[in-house]
């Protein structure tokens, strides 16, 4: 913990700020009674006792394993990916993880000391192992060392501050095992003066509740489908100093609305789990990404590397960027993975998800490509879509007079409900299932 004094408040619970020295001492509570082992996978749902795992964790020197769901399948592979690993929660489970522990209660605090220990991490301790969602493919790790948090925190508190001050709070509705949950509500509060709200508010009324209880400056961490469900719900909420977003591109027409109706900038970042966040602009008025600083891109034919502080040596992305202003500013083109070419023609998913998206009717929707191609080679488009009244004949009659007839998506199917993860995301194993 980096900032403030041994009463700064690091967590609101239950409307009660937690102090940093009531923290810490829970911090090392926890620790003691720990196994030796090499890594454990912190299931932790509120977000104090997932902070408070986090850390415990670190000081025993193992690693914070955060697969890309709480599915048992993707705590088994990552727990059998590190052998002797173990699973720790704060809640009773009905079918537990192997090696599953259950954490103290945290409503019968120990007692605080008079002063402020904070014990020091070694900047190349692997703390984290955070999993891709499977959006592309299988999940993939990706080791976060102490050094690496540290450096990548320093431009997302440069943004907040220009935004809103030194000082501010929290309320995210995005798990802390998503690492732009753990970049906004895990790192900001243990690596300078912010205080995160412990819970994680889905639903319109329970977000503009959690934002009550702390006070104001208040920073609000989300998704666009979460800024959208709290528009169409005509939800009051208290003022609010400034919305982050991330997980899916942000819809300019949806930014200048959460502008317009909460009166605060809304700020978008661009990262990856590979990479942590790089980049952010606000998006209502700028199309155009800032780099962080000391952040450079290169553009390649199947991507971009990416040069950062946070990064021992260059990666790679799919993200095809065009760069502006010397480097520091670059637009986003789309993924490798997404270009289409068909019969001569191109096109990306992510822009015929947008179209499909933009049909009156049309609530929800995305375009992917299927694995296996027809007689010729060619990948089927196929796609899914959330309108209730609507007929698939009539979302394809509106779609043809936006796209080129060879893009249309054979099949679209309608849904329900698109399979979308706890940040909105699409795993693509989902979509297949689905279709």
């Amino acid at each position: 913990m980096a900032a403030g004094a041994a009463d700064r408040p690091v967590v609101w619970r239950q409307a009660q700020p937690v102090s940093a020295a009531r923290f810490m001492a829970h911090v090392q509570a926890v620790a003691e009674q720990l196994p030796v082992a090499p890594a454990a996978v912190n299931l932790c749902e509120d977000r104090y006792a997932f902070l408070v795992a986090f850390c415990a964790i670190a000081l025993r020197g193992q690693t914070n394993l955060l697969p890309s769901s709480r599915a048992p399948q993707a705590v088994a592979e990552a727990m059998a990916a590190h052998p002797g690993s173990y699973a720790l929660g704060e809640l009773a489970l009905d079918a537990p993880p192997a090696h599953f522990r259950h954490l103290p209660g945290l409503m019968d605090p120990p007692a605080e000391g008079g002063t402020l220990a904070i014990p020091a991490l070694p900047a190349d301790q692997v703390v984290a192992i955070g999993y891709t969602s499977g959006s592309t493919g299988t999940p993939k790790a990706n080791p976060k060392t102490w050094g690496s948090f540290n450096a990548s925190n320093a431009g997302n508190l440069r943004m907040l501050h220009a935004s809103v001050g030194r000082h501010f709070h929290v309320v995210a509705t995005v798990p802390p095992q998503h690492m732009y949950g753990m970049e906004m509500s895990v790192l900001l509060p243990l690596l300078d003066d912010v205080a995160v709200h412990a819970g994680r508010p889905l639903l319109p009324a329970d977000v503009a509740a959690a934002l009550a209880e702390i006070p104001s400056p208040r920073v609000l961490v989300t998704t666009p489908i979460h800024l959208r469900a709290l528009l169409e719900s005509g939800v009051a909420l208290p003022p609010i100093d400034a919305m982050v977003s991330a997980t899916a591109p942000m819809p300019l027409e949806l930014a200048q609305a959460a502008e317009a109706r909460f009166g605060a900038p809304l700020l978008e970042v661009f990262g990856s789990t590979e990479t942590c966040v790089f980049a952010s602009r606000r998006s209502a008025h700028d199309e155009p990404w800032l780099l962080y600083d000391d952040v450079q891109l290169h553009p390649q034919p199947d991507g971009t590397q990416v040069r950062a502080p946070q990064l021992e040596q260059p990666m790679t992305l799919a993200d095809i960027v065009t760069l502006h202003d010397g480097g520091r500013r670059f637009r986003l083109c789309g993924r490798h993975s997404d270009l289409l070419d068909i019969a001569g023609k191109r096109a990306s998913l992510g822009d015929l998800t947008r179209r499909l998206q933009a049909i009156p009717g049309v609530q929800d929707g995305v375009v992917f490509q299927l694995e296996n191609g027809d007689a010729l080679g060619v990948q089927r488009i196929a796609a899914l879509a959330v309108a209730p009244g609507m007929d698939e004949q009539a979302i394809l009659d509106a779609f043809r007079q936006s796209v080129d007839p060879v893009f249309l998506p054979r099949p679209l199917r309608l849904v329900e409900a698109l399979p979308r993860n706890e940040t909105g995301k699409l795993p693509r194993a989902a979509l297949l299932a689905l279709l």
